[in-house]
């Protein structure tokens, strides 16, 4: 039985990091849809909702599965629910590339030419970097790198700050860019929120390698 749950284990942590491979490919996407103008990678990111949706639930279910299964203990349940956890935070990543995605769409329709702020793109390299990085820390249970990768959105926050500092001056002076301001607001705040969904998955790790529950924790090193 033991090793009927290993088996499961393994099938449903291949499943969670192709799931993890796919939103990190649609947060590149969104993003370059965003900066280019690029409609058409927009709409991709819009069609693929409905599927991540789905996918999202089959692991839930077979996550409950695994539990009514084999009734794991200790860290052994502590892994299957770390992994319920991250499902849902893939989830909700996917959401937000679909809502910058959304922002791309209405900027290239009705404020074409507005400009994208310069730190967007080392933003999403940070961000992008946090869900690679907590997903790895996942697979090796490394919870020194989970939290280097937690403090990485101090970062993240530093440049979404910046970011609307720079957009409250640019629609001060000039009025005509308060529509794209607004935004370009809303899409730097969901990039944001995906760094803050990797820094989730990041805690997990520890409370999955340790038993310690970080949340809230600011003072990690």
């Amino acid at each position: 039985m033991l090793n009927h749950f290993f088996r499961d284990m393994e099938r449903l942590t291949c499943e969670i990091l192709k799931l993890a491979a796919t939103v990190e490919e649609l947060i590149h996407t969104a993003i370059h849809a965003l900066c280019d103008s690029r409609a058409d990678l927009a709409d991709r990111v819009l069609r693929s909702d409905e599927a991540i949706d789905d996918w999202e639930v089959r692991i839930e279910e077979e996550c409950l599965k695994i539990l009514a299964l084999h009734q794991p203990v200790a860290v052994d349940l502590r892994r299957v629910t770390a992994v319920l956890k991250i499902n849902n935070d893939l989830e909700r990543m996917a959401d937000l590339a679909v809502n910058i995605a959304e922002r791309a769409i209405y900027l290239n329709k009705y404020c074409k030419g507005a400009a994208i702020p310069e730190k967007l793109e080392a933003m999403t390299a940070v961000a992008i970097r946090m869900v690679r990085g907590s997903l790895d820390a996942f697979v090796n249970l490394d919870a020194d790198k989970a939290r280097a990768i937690r403090a990485l959105d101090d970062e993240v926050d530093r440049y979404n700050r910046e970011i609307i500092d720079d957009l409250k001056m640019s629609m001060r002076s000039d009025p005509d860019r308060i529509e794209a301001g607004l935004e370009l607001f809303s899409a730097t705040r969901h990039l944001e929120r995906v760094a803050d969904h990797a820094a989730n998955i990041a805690e997990d790790v520890v409370y999955l390698k340790e038993g310690e529950i970080i949340r809230h924790h600011h003072n990690l090193h």
